[in-house]
């Protein structure tokens, strides 16, 4: 799958993304986080690589790894970072917002719009939908994400009308492939890149 970009120099995708050589030059890559137990990542001069041995099953714990990643990826100020695990879709996504959050100010709502909006076809686990909500907790006190009782999560975004009337603003969201309902600020495409939070409408 395509690489996506998440920041001047972040980027998100699959396995196949770091053995594209002109690629990761193109790009300025210097670190790899690789999220996967087996994929094998090239050599390349210059370029830092980061195994997080996690599989992509709900009970793996990820989240073990959402601190030590996110400084690596802070702390990169050499070029470009590439986060990636087989299809691009959970465990490397999970670990983008975790970074997003901890270093960019954000809320989950609010980095989980961020990632799609640039890579819309990510789909999240719901055991790491569940580490991140303890994540967020721990960073803000709080969670502007909770889990819902669905009976069978849509497989892309649906939005529904499913409040008040003195609360028309507000909107009923549910994620894909994780039964869960947000309420934050939202975000502007502008000020997302800078990582602010905007006092528009209610989610």
């Amino acid at each position: 799958m395509a690489l996506s970009q998440i920041t001047p120099t972040l980027f998100l995708g699959g396995a196949d993304a770091p053995l594209n050589a002109a690629m990761m030059s193109q790009k300025g890559i210097t670190l790899i986080v690789n999220a996967t137990l087996s994929h094998a990542c090239p050599a390349y001069p210059g370029v830092e690589f980061v195994r997080v041995p996690v599989s992509d099953l709900p009970s793996a714990r990820l989240g073990d790894h959402f601190d030590r990643v996110a400084e690596r990826i802070h702390g990169n100020r050499a070029g470009g970072t590439l986060v990636h695990c087989a299809a691009g879709m959970s465990r490397s996504p999970a670990l983008v917002m975790a970074y997003l959050m901890r270093f960019r100010g954000v809320t989950l709502r609010q980095a989980h719009r961020w990632v799609q909006d640039s890579r819309p076809f990510v789909r999240l686990n719901a055991g790491f939908w569940e580490q991140l909500l303890q994540y967020e907790r721990k960073l803000y006190g709080k969670n502007t994400v909770r889990v819902a009782a669905a009976e069978e999560p849509p497989r892309t975004p649906r939005m529904t009308r499913a409040l008040p009337p003195q609360q028309q603003s507000s909107w009923l969201a549910t994620v894909p492939r994780s039964p869960l309902t947000a309420r934050s600020q939202g975000l502007t495409s502008s000020n997302r890149r800078r990582g602010s939070k905007s006092s528009s409408t209610k989610v």
